[in-house]
């Protein structure tokens, strides 16, 4: 059956780490009629977490899709992961979905990890509703917590519903609009029953409906104006004011329930229905053509020209999956489409609608679905793939920079190019994992955003590869920058008899501000190096940059001008000037007063109270910048920037000196200068 687009919502279930993604998506698919029984991620069943290593660990890894109906609509999900090494996967779900349900612990409230994704989904600017989940577990407070997502995350959280009893006597949930108590019976919660609020919660049922109309107001002058004057004001004019608002990114309702406990997640699909978008509610897309950097706009429209981005691929057994999300027009299986970034031509062999690792064939996909392709070979995360003809770009997609690199090999010598196959799919799954050769030591370097985020790379190696590798010790993804400018001479002059080498040039080298990353300017002038010789410059400081002088890091955030040199009319070559500008690059890197950079990452350590003194000590030792500290019912919750090289085995650190009590989570924030001492000890080390 096919929905109009006004009956789709396309939502990904995101939060911290542990706060109940996966148990909320299951029990969603088990209500909704997908699975029959409900796979717990405790015992390695969840259906979303399909992966042995999401099985073993009980956490998400990569985001997982499925589809299900409530109430006549469609809805696409995305399950994504909590853990921060995994933050391209949120990220990459994000840009693609129409509304997010955040979920938070009812205990812990607002975690790292939730400020993050929050961040996320406000610079992609996607709408939101709240589901506060744990309320079963001793200390929950859904108040508290939604008190807690105001003054942290600035949400303009409204409580929608009341929570009947506290920790194991949580029982009831009362929905505030309707003045009903929902009661949840059957072996999985499946039975929702209406009644009566009890008396004892009317008078706070009526204050807290009171704040909901006048948020609502805020969005329906109409309203409004009935609230005023005192008249009667309907439940769907109120549903329809804050569905506005939820639109518009100035409202989060907020409800409440126990995903385990099996209460609460039907009313999260309600309001799934009632307040998140359709892809007609939200701004249509923006796109660039791509030969005259032309802005256009793309409208959710079926009958219009097909338009999709590429936002993961997965390479299976049967071919490379290309998770799309189609945003407007209609894709056939057997037709052709273009890459507008390569202007490749490929036929889309078949189109499925995806389980979490299960498919279903379809004939076609339209504006609004979220489905993937398989026949597609040439593409990567963020490519946009139209009908032919089309030359429409769509904003891509923001990529992490890796933070944390090992060296690998294998262990039987044959396997080296097995090896190289496999790390090349790897990266194109997930653009936040690079692999590079190093000349220097022989080996083969894998970086990426954290520990386990390389532990699970080997894993999979290992598993699905059948590679028998060897890992070394993590090293920190140190690069190398300048802070000043300068001018150096490049020239390569070889003869050898019959045709010599002949390449000249000078540059000028200047520094960046931080994130820049490398700009090439072509300033010549007069024919002084022939035109067919200038991208032969380029590639060469291109390369340099690679390998920078003070230990060998890449070089970032500097600008090379190429303004002046010379050239010979039978020697020069595209390889001489190549050399030429190497050597250039290399003279004007020493005279720039080159620095190196370290990766600084945000840690919050949630520890007691009477450990506080010797957690804050710690990270100072570590060279750590204390940012603040918020008291959370008698513990402690310790923001502070420390150099990543400073945080490695922490864990077993923060455990013998908190006896186990405390937690830690770590985040990258951004590149800094290494003081002088600590960067002579790094290359010596090197």
């Amino acid at each position: 059956m096919s929905y109009p687009l006004n009956k789709y919502r396309n939502i990904g279930i995101a939060a911290h780490i542990d706060a109940g993604k996966t148990t909320v998506t299951e029990r969603i698919l088990f209500y909704t009629g997908i699975s029959h029984k409900i796979g717990e991620v405790h015992e390695g069943e969840a259906t979303m977490d399909w992966m042995e290593q999401e099985q073993e660990r009980g956490i998400t890894i990569t985001s997982a899709a499925t589809t299900c109906f409530w109430q006549d609509n469609q809805i696409n999900i995305i399950d994504t992961p909590g853990h921060i090494d995994f933050t391209i996967e949120v990220e990459r779900s994000l840009r693609v979905l129409d509304g997010v349900v955040a979920v938070f612990s009812g205990v812990e409230g607002v975690q790292p990890q939730s400020e993050t994704v929050w961040r996320q989904a406000n610079r992609y600017k996607v709408p939101r509703i709240i589901f506060v989940n744990k309320l079963d577990r001793i200390g929950a407070d859904y108040l508290k917590v939604v008190g807690d997502i105001n003054k942290r995350l600035r949400a303009n959280a409204v409580p929608m519903q009341m929570q009947v009893g506290y920790s194991d006597k949580f029982s009831n949930i009362i929905d505030i609009l309707t003045r009903k108590m929902a009661t949840f019976s059957g072996d999985m919660g499946e039975n929702v029953s209406w009644s009566e609020v009890p008396e004892e919660y009317r008078e706070q049922m009526e204050k807290m409906r009171v704040h909901i109309i006048e948020a609502a107001c805020e969005f329906d002058d109409v309203l409004a104006d009935k609230f005023l004057n005192e008249e009667e004001i309907s439940l769907d004019e109120i549903k329809r004011a804050l569905r506005k608002g939820v639109i518009a990114q100035k409202v989060t309702p907020a409800f409440c329930g126990s995903a385990f406990k099996n209460k609460g997640v039907q009313l999260v699909l309600d309001a799934v229905i009632d307040y998140l978008p359709s892809p007609l509610d939200v701004p249509p897309v923006e796109g660039v053509l791509a030969d005259v950097d032309e802005k256009i706009t793309i409208h959710s429209d079926p009958d219009a020209a097909f338009h999709a981005l590429v936002f993961k691929i997965v390479n299976d057994p049967y071919g490379v999956l290309n998770f799309i999300r189609v945003y407007s027009g209609e894709l056939k299986s057997g037709s052709y489409v273009i890459n507008a970034r390569t202007g490749s031509k490929e036929r889309v062999s078949r189109l499925l609608k995806m389980h979490s690792n299960k498919r279903e064939e379809v004939k076609s996909v339209r504006a609004g679905d979220i489905a993937a392709v398989i026949g597609i070979k040439d593409s990567k995360t963020g490519d946009t793939i139209g009908e032919e003809g089309s030359k429409v770009l769509l904003e891509t997609i923001d990529v992490p920079t890796p933070v944390i690199s090992t060296s690998i090999e294998p262990k039987n010598k044959a396997d080296y190019e097995k090896m190289g196959i496999a790390l090349k799919k790897l990266m194109q799954e997930d653009p936040s994992f690079r692999f590079s050769y190093n000349e220097e030591t022989g080996q083969t370097e894998i970086s990426g955003m954290g520990e386990l985020h390389l532990e699970i790379i080997v894993d999979r190696l290992k598993r699905e590869y059948k590679l028998d590798v060897a890992q070394g010790k993590l090293q920190v993804a140190y690069k190398e920058t300048v802070q000043m400018p300068s001018d150096a001479e490049g020239k390569f002059v070889r003869q050898s008899g019959g045709r010599g080498q002949y390449g000249h040039v000078w540059i000028k080298m200047e520094p960046l501000e931080r994130g820049k990353g490398f700009e090439f300017l072509d300033k010549v002038v007069g024919g002084r190096i022939p035109r067919e010789f200038i991208p032969a410059v380029e590639k060469g400081v291109e390369e340099s940059l690679t390998n920078g002088i003070l230990g060998g890091y890449p070089v970032v955030d500097c600008r090379i001008t190429l303004y002046d040199g010379s050239y010979h009319d039978v020697d020069s070559s595209e390889i001489a000037f190549k050399v030429a500008a190497s050597m250039a690059f290399r003279s004007a890197m020493a005279k720039s007063s080159p620095v190196l950079l370290e990766p600084i990452m945000k840690v919050v350590v949630d520890t007691p109270e009477e450990f506080m003194g010797d957690v804050m000590g710690d990270l100072n030792s570590r060279r750590g910048r204390i940012l603040g500290m918020e008291d959370q019912a008698g513990r402690q919750e310790i923001s502070a920037e420390v150099p990543l090289g400073e945080m490695f085995k922490y864990v077993s650190s923060l455990k013998s000196m908190t006896r186990g009590l405390a937690a830690y989570s770590m985040e990258f924030e951004c590149y800094r200068e290494v003081a002088k001492n600590v960067q002579e000890a790094i290359i010596e080390k090197k």
